[in-house]
């Protein structure tokens, strides 16, 4: 899997030869930005959905650990890179994946990697188990939609329908909507008992909330809420088997 990751490190030496190597020996690490400061490193963290932190201990106007208390809900994994081993307790306290001694292994930067991988690789497959079809039986009608900082539960026919876009799905409600880092394909093959039926590819409908049907090649539906979704020629058959 991919690890989404940032460096923050203040020397650009430094900075060069982690990016070099982690471009060479660890491909599955996509690094989204690099870093100089405290002030830098926490733009980043708050920008991006990060697995990943390479920190360095020192750097100007505070350190490592100043920047882990301005985090609020740390959902990355931190890996320190440092030339001093005395700092190596208190890294352990602030919960560090691993810990790099300054000049960097090779070796020791790949075991590093892996054991990230291995920590996210079962994050996801417990996330994945989560939201499959068999756990919204398991909690009366209701899917997990899954947030930066854990899930939220939402009762599935509140859901009116979900839109494509990307590779994310953006759910809607009655009067707000939710975008989910899930492709549409997943909401389908999760949905599938509950009603919910594709009439486009960019589109997934709650049959419930369907109020009116109006012909064409493929035609439309209008929903409880005044929304018209387009249905494409090929998924119409299947649409209107729900009214048979």
């Amino acid at each position: 899997m991919k690890i989404k990751a940032i460096i923050v490190e203040d020397e650009q030496i430094s900075r060069d030869i982690l990016r070099n190597y982690i471009a060479k020996y660890c491909p599955n690490v996509e690094l989204l930005g690099e870093a100089s400061n405290i002030e830098e490193a926490q733009k980043l963290i708050e920008k991006h959905e990060l697995d990943l932190v390479f920190l360095d201990v020192e750097m100007p106007f505070g350190n490592a650990f100043d920047l882990l208390e301005k985090v609020e809900n740390k959902t990355f994994e931190v890996v320190f890179v440092t030339a001093y081993d005395h700092y190596a307790i208190e890294a352990l306290n602030n919960q560090a994946t691993y810990y790099l001694l300054k000049p960097i292994s090779i070796d020791e930067l790949i075991k590093a990697v892996s054991i990230v991988t291995e920590i996210k690789e079962k994050e996801n497959e417990l996330e994945t188990t989560v939201l499959m079809p068999k756990a919204i039986h398991q909690v009366n009608g209701k899917i997990t939609i899954p947030q930066q900082d854990g899930f939220e539960v939402v009762a599935v026919n509140e859901i009116l329908f979900c839109k494509a876009d990307d590779n994310y799905t953006e759910i809607y409600f009655e009067n707000s909507k939710k975008l989910v880092s899930k492709t549409l394909k997943y909401f389908e093959e999760a949905l599938k008992d509950n009603s919910f039926v594709r009439v486009h590819k960019s589109f997934l409908v709650n049959v419930n909330e369907i109020s009116k049907y109006k012909k064409g090649k493929g035609g439309s539906v209008i929903l409880s809420n005044g929304k018209e979704i387009m249905v494409s020629a090929s998924k119409k058959a299947n649409l209107l088997s729900y009214f048979k």
